[in-house]
């Protein structure tokens, strides 16, 4: 069975009261719901962190990442600033999909410039939930090699 790592950075736990207007109103909890029945559907087990320290996040991927044949990351906050975070999922030895809910190329540019962009096998952005749903799809095809 395929098993992905989702990671969830910084203030992601707050999803659905946290400015709706740019990341809109379903919960972490709902993502999670979502893609859960998708993973099932495609014979995927997903393992789920979030969490606002960085040490918390790097600690799960690896200690994970030896079992796992890819990475769903929302660094959040850690886009710009995470390099621990980053080093953990080049160490991980596994494809890694960068998914942000809103645009981040279309708001202030202190959020754009991500130092995930040039590690990562794919970056989503602007998709709000659907993004993660995209992270896994793609991650399942290209485990299946069929992408």
């Amino acid at each position: 069975m395929t098993t992905l790592l989702v990671v969830n950075g910084p203030n992601l736990n707050m999803l659905g009261r946290r400015d709706p207007e740019h990341y809109g109103t379903t919960t972490l909890a709902d993502i999670e719901e979502r893609l859960n029945i998708r993973a099932s559907q495609l014979g995927v087990d997903l393992e789920f962190c979030q969490s606002d320290s960085q040490a918390d996040l790097v600690g799960f991927i690896n200690n994970n990442a030896a079992r796992a044949d890819g990475i769903i990351i929302n660094p959040a906050g850690f886009t710009t600033i995470g390099y621990p975070l980053l080093d953990a999922c080049i160490d991980s030895g596994v494809p890694v999909v960068e998914v942000h809910l809103s645009n981040i190329y279309a708001r202030e540019t202190w959020r754009s410039p991500s130092i995930f962009a040039r590690a990562v096998s794919a970056t989503i952005a602007g998709m709000r939930w659907m993004g993660y749903l995209a992270a896994l799809e793609y991650l399942h095809a290209l485990t299946q090699q069929e992408v």
